[in-house]
């Protein structure tokens, strides 16, 4: 670089660090082959804004004159006019001689040099691909002065030849290494006859300045020898190029110690030669901007202006630089046949993608089919075998080893020779080998033997049923994992109508592929072949996919769960419960369970996925509504189908959470925005990076593209108080709208695009004009707000979202429990509603139809309200944490949820709002009497409801309350109830009639227990506080039993009218409930007494805590006998094993230990094995515990029920329920029924079978 300019750069270096953002800039850079793809990976890796253009200033201090210029127009280009002033004086002259051309970027000297030669020029539509012209250049400076072999390798079309040319199209290349020159030759498909023209005319150019010509060599050989004396004596160091050889006997011809480059399609043609070789493989992949660069260049418009057809023909070219330059050719002489050229190569008519360039064939298909034609007939015929291979998968060895019956050697030989010829690709991973074709090749190879496809089908799948006979693959076999993916989909292509059904239809199959590849894949499959599937009846193909759809996020999960236990939950009607119920009555030695009252159980929603390992903070439907994104906790982008669940994109997008992700409108790019503070855009179909934008100074709620397609807008908002309008074609911040005074959580645009809306923290919704990000008007929301004495509320009302209706004349808000209805245009408010008294909401979503709103709220659940009639429609349970968003589709159709508990749910709307949304407390109370279940529950905190649990039928209901129901319990003769209220009220009725008995005021505050003694005349009852009271309903005799000085946890009855309590105050006390004294008095914990249980002969009691011990005490001595004191959490459950020789304690860390009660020593850890980070088995809390009468089996309650070998510790079964937290279990006496209720208030009967 001249003295001058670098001075310059040193002089005003502060300033250029200080300002300059390196991104853009540097991708100008690289585009003018100044900065290489390695300096720009070292400026990444710096840490701050800073730091990066100091690294790059240091970069470019090191280059020359060429790379000054370049960075001062790329600051030029991006805005930087004043910075780019202070460089201006410093730009060094371009100087005549070998000063590079204004034109292309050459010197003279190359210019000549490659004119001598033979060189093709440039190509009229260029596009540079800088890390294989890299690798060219490296490997011809890797000859030196030695003779040698570069070979340029790749399949047809790939640009082998234009990155040849172009890699010698380097000064310092030339001059240092090739100064005797570079003789460039196209030999192509050739016999004897015509290999010797084309030597003698190379021999012929070499001697045009020679004072004697002499007369053309006759024979190969003759030229041979001619040309090695040329080259040798007249031409020394310099490069000889032989593009498209096709023959290895070509190449003997030019064996004469000189150095050479060759382009072929045929990797092995220099195995016949000697001397030094060097290979570049040339790709065929063109990224999809290179392919969107060279149409446009083609048809001269910029890359925004392309129609929309411009991404699908990319996608459909495959990133061959070959056919993307046929098509952009085509289109300059026809530029209205976009649509026509894109049908084309989509129904594979490569015939009619004819010639119109310098290429050597007429059309594509000519160029593919004479690599074919080069094959002896028995490889011909082994190539048409690949017709059938899947596209973009890479198939192991064993998989062709069972097509063609051959050991691995003889057909790693036969594959080798197609890989020779870049017929195909190999992939060495470590030991094993994987082949693929690339996609052009496939499609060219499908559509020549169309006819035999069905055969060729056929054939891999009697070949399969041969080699593996009635079994399956196992997963420790290299073949395993493509007969899983890809069996169904060669049955379905050979039309076999009974295999497949076989196949798909087995539940041995879905258990090991979902196990190996979860459920997703599956579930595609169903859809993707039920007109095959469903030739005799769609149910039974219904069935199976539906037990996918739903218990997807289950089978996606280690440790894995049994899917024979998750179809007997299936209704009886299925096929897949049928299955499960022959095979589970054929493996007697399994434990399984019937759902015996699983008739009344509607699943509303038709797919449960569970794509991240964290909270999922967002999801929305692309406007096609055939994908689906989603964001969160996990710091990754997933993009997945929506019909199915399958995977097509994971992308770690962010270095902190990720809050909000949007589609934008045509479906191209995902943005996403974090905590981080940073916005990202992202190519939805490939995952690349488009664009990064940095200016907001704290993290990043929400972002949203515009609703039309074709411009693409971004809304952001953060909590620096800003919201940003960008330009993803012009890559910057197009307006900052400025005016919260807080954190802005949420942003939208109008329906239209012409306004932007704006929820704040600071307690208002603001309207902005999108065009100029002008404030049109603000609505004070904590208005609305008021406390009793109607004066505004003190506390924050932070302002969460906002939603427009379908024509943009109101605007939906949601603050704290409210939905608000805004009109647009005055700012009225329309009307306000309510939502919950005891959560927040957390999102809301206008239906596309305008009736429906949509509303997630912290609770775990979604409710659907009509906003004209200010009505619920529906209420939504299924998830088991806060609900952070609801979407629905564009055709309003559907709707998604996602949530804390990591799973997104899709949503059948009219099928939602259909149904009811009954729901049981957790408090109920069971008899099991002469072999029947009865059931007392509280029905929608309004009713109580005695169900028999063996018919799934409502006996009884009572009319409502005037407070709801906190408590309930049944005498053991089953004639009464009892039930308890918030109020603090206590009723006894009559089951016969449900008519109330007896009524009694007893608390002031809710009730939390009530039980019958066993004469059933006395009810014995606790609240929210330290008395206990035991009252003779019948006599309306009340005693007091007062002495714990906090809250009473809970109560149980012992023998002769005693009873045992136990309290938040750390003691456990036994009265006399005839007299109201305490007998004994013990100081049990340091911390709350959670559980107590008395051992089966009545001598002793055990008491778990907070304080994380456990421990039994002797009634007589009233000391403690054994302190239990490895769990590593509060122990909140316990009980005594019936043969008096165990105890079982469960924690909340989800474990459980059993423990010898003579000797206090743990026996047994009933192991959690852990899942996804550290998830407990449990899925939390162990709520209850209940061991089988042998004392052999223990059954737990928590997130879910489990099921253990007492002896081994180990799980026996595990029944997931449909929500969690599962607060206790009643057991039968003969441990055959068992009997919860999950927090989504659903009821589960459970049958041993």
């Amino acid at each position: 670089m001249d003295v001058k300019s670098r001075n310059y750069l040193l002089m005003n270096r502060q300033a250029l660090e200080k300002d300059i953002k390196t991104s853009y800039i540097m991708d100008r850079m690289i585009s003018d082959e100044v900065l290489t793809l390695q300096e720009e990976e070292r400026v990444k890796q710096q840490n701050t804004q800073k730091e990066r253009a100091a690294m790059l200033i240091n970069i470019i201090l090191t280059k020359d004159n060429n790379s000054y210029r370049s960075f001062y127009n790329a600051l030029l280009h991006e805005g930087y006019r004043d910075l780019a002033a202070l460089l201006q004086d410093g730009i060094p002259a371009i100087s005549s001689g070998n000063g590079k051309s204004s034109m292309d970027g050459m010197t003279s000297y190359v210019k000549t040099v490659l004119c001598e030669g033979g060189v093709p020029q440039r190509p009229v539509v260029f596009v540079t691909r800088p890390k294989l012209v890299d690798a060219i250049k490296q490997k011809l400076c890797c000859l030196g002065s030695d003779p040698g072999w570069v070979t340029v390798y790749g399949m047809a079309g790939c640009g082998k030849t234009v990155l040849t040319a172009e890699a010698l199209r380097d000064h310092q290349l030339l001059e240092d290494y090739f100064p005797g020159g570079v003789h460039w030759i196209s030999v192509g498909k050739q016999d004897k006859a015509g290999l010797l023209i084309k030597l003698q005319n190379l021999c012929s150019r070499l001697e045009h300045d020679s004072t004697l010509s002499q007369r053309p060599p006759l024979n190969i050989e003759e030229a041979k020898d001619r040309l090695r004396l040329l080259m040798l004596r007249k031409y020394p160091r310099s490069l000889l190029i032989l593009d498209d050889i096709w023959d290895s006997w070509v190449l003997k011809a030019f064996d004469n110690q000189c150095q050479v480059l060759i382009t072929s399609r045929d990797r092995s043609v220099t195995d016949a030669v000697a001397g030094n070789k060097y290979e570049v493989h040339v790709e065929s992949g063109l990224g999809h901007e290179k392919g969107l660069e060279i149409l446009s260049l083609f048809v001269n418009m910029k890359i925004s202006e392309l129609p929309e057809q411009a991404n699908c023909l990319v996608r459909e070219c495959k990133g061959s630089p070959l056919v993307i330059s046929l098509i952009g050719a085509l289109l300059r002489d026809f530029p209205s046949r976009w649509e026509y050229y894109l049908k084309q190569l989509q129904n594979k008519q490569f015939k009619r993608i004819r010639k119109s360039s310098s290429y050597d064939y007429e059309a594509l298909d000519e160029a593919m089919s004479i690599s074919v034609e080069q094959l002896n007939d028995n490889y011909k015929d082994y190539y048409k075998d690949l017709s059938v291979l899947p596209k973009d998968v890479k198939v192991p060895t064993k998989v062709l080893c069972i097509l063609w019956d051959m050991e691995t050697e003889e057909v790693e030989d036969i594959l080798q020779e197609f890989v020779n010829k870049s017929l195909l690709f190999c992939d060495r991973n470590g030991k094993s080998f994987h082949y693929y074709l690339h996609d052009l090749q496939l499609d060219f190879l499908t559509e020549k033997n169309r006819n035999q496809l069905q055969e060729l089908h056929k054939n891999i799948v009697n070949q399969y049923k041969k080699y593996y006979k009635l079994n399956t693959p196992v997963p420790s076999q290299e073949d395993c994992m493509y007969w899983y993916n890809f069996l169904a989909y060669h049955m379905a292509g050979a039309n076999m109508q009974k295999e497949l059904r076989d196949l798909m239809f087995s539940l041995d199959w879905i258990k090991a592929k979902t196990e190996l590849v979860g459920p997703a894949h599956l579930i595609h499959e169903y859809v993707e072949y039920s007109s095959i599937l469903d030739q005799k009846d769609s149910t039974v193909r219904e069935n199976f996919q539906e037990f996918l759809s739903l218990n997807g996020h289950l089978l996606g999960r280690q440790p894995f769960p049994d899917i024979i236990q998750l179809g007997l939950c299936q209704p009886e009607t299925s096929e897949v419960y049928q299955q499960a119920k022959l095979y589970a009555q054929r493996e007697t030695g399994t434990f399984y369970l019937e759902w015996i009252n699983k008739k009344s159980l509607k699943n509303l929603y038709r797919l449960v996925v569970r794509p991240h390992r964290d909270a999922v903070y967002h999801a929305c439907f692309s406007k096609d509504r055939q994908r689906i994104a989603s964001c969160g906790a996990d710091k990754t982008l997933q993009v997945f189908k929506a019909e199915s669940g399958e995977r097509l994109l994971e992308i770690s997008a962010h270095d902190d959470e990720i809050l909000c992700c949007a589609f934008s409108a045509d479906g191209e790019f995902v943005a996403t925005c974090s905590a981080d503070k940073k916005v990202k855009i992202w190519n939805s179909r490939t995952g690349q990076r488009k664009c990064v934008y940095e200016e907001h100074s704290e993290q990043v709620n929400c972002c949203q593209f515009n609703n039309r397609s074709g411009q693409y807008l971004l809304a952001t908002c953060s909590n620096d108080t800003f919201i940003k309008l960008w330009d993803l074609n012009k890559k910057y911040c197009r307006n900052t709208m400025m005016g919260h005074e807080n954190s802005v959580n949420h942003c939208r645009f109008s329906p239209n695009d012409e306004y932007v809306a704006s929820c704040s923290t600071d307690g208002t919704v603001k309207l902005w004009e999108a065009r100029s990000g002008n404030e049109l008007k603000s609505i004070e929301i904590k208005d609305f707000f008021k406390n009793a004495d109607e004066q505004p509320d003190d506390v924050e009302v932070l302002v969460k979202c906002c939603s427009w209706s379908r024509n943009g004349d109101m605007i939906l808000v949601v603050a704290k429990n409210k939905l608000l209805l805004f009109d647009v245009k005055t700012c009225g408010l329309l009307s306000q509603v309510i939502i919950s008294h005891h959560s927040t909401i957390q999102y809301c979503d206008f239906c596309p139809g305008d009736e429906l709103v949509a509303v997630a709220l912290s609770h775990c659940s979604v409710e659907l309200w009509n906003i004209k009639s200010l009505s619920k429609v529906a209420y939504c349970r299924g998830h088991m944490s806060w609900v952070h968003c609801v979407t629905f589709s564009p055709d309003g159709s559907l709707f998604l949820t996602s949530s804390d508990d990591q799973t997104i749910r899709i949503w059948e709307t009219k099928k939602v709002c259909k149904s009811s949304d009954a729901v049981l407390k957790s408090e109920l109370d069971v008899v099991f009497h002469n072999g029947e279940v009865m059931i007392l529950a509280i029905y929608n905190q309004k009713h109580l409801q005695l169900i028999n649990g063996n018919t799934d039928s409502v006996i009884m209901q009572t009319a409502a309350p005037e407070s709801p129901i906190s408590c309930c319990c049944l005498s053991e003769d089953l004639k009464f109830a009892a039930f308890g209220q918030e109020s603090g009220t206590i009723k006894v009725l009559q089951l016969l009639d449900g008519k109330v008995l007896k009524s009694q005021e007893a608390y002031r505050t809710s009730v939390q227990h009530c039980q019958f003694t066993s004469d059933c005349q006395t009810l014995i009852s606790s609240a929210h506080d330290s008395v206990i009271q035991v009252w003779n309903w019948q006599l309306s005799e009340c005693v007091f039993l007062r002495g714990h000085k906090e809250a009473i946890k809970d109560f149980r009855l012992l023998e002769n009218s005693k009873l045992l309590s136990w309290s938040f105050d750390g003691t456990v006390k036994v009265w006399n409930i005839a007299t109201g004294n305490a007998e004994k008095d013990f100081a049990c914990h340091g911390g709350a007494v959670l559980s107590c249980a008395v051992s089966p002969d009545g001598s002793k009691f055990s008491s778990t805590s907070a304080d994380k011990t456990a421990k039994i005490w002797s009634f007589e001595s009233s000391s403690v006998l054994h302190e239990l004191k490895s769990h590593e959490a509060c122990v909140r459950c316990c009980t005594f094993s019936p043969n008096n020789k165990l105890l079982a304690t469960g924690d909340d860390k989800g474990e459980i230990r059993i423990w010898d009660i003579l000797t206090g020593a743990l026996l047994h850890f009933c192991s959690p094995v852990t899942v996804d980070e550290g998830e407990p088995t449990h899925g939390g809390w162990v709520t209850d515990l209940s061991f089988s009468p042998d004392s052999k089996m223990l059954v737990s309650s928590g997130g879910f029920l489990k099921w253990w070998n007492v002896t081994t510790g180990e799980s026996l079964q595990t029944f997931y329920t449909n929500g969690t937290n599962l607060k206790s279990i009643h057991v039968s006496p003969n441990f055959k029924v068992y009997v919860t209720v999950d927090n989504l208030g659903i009821l589960y009967v459970l049958q041993k079978l």
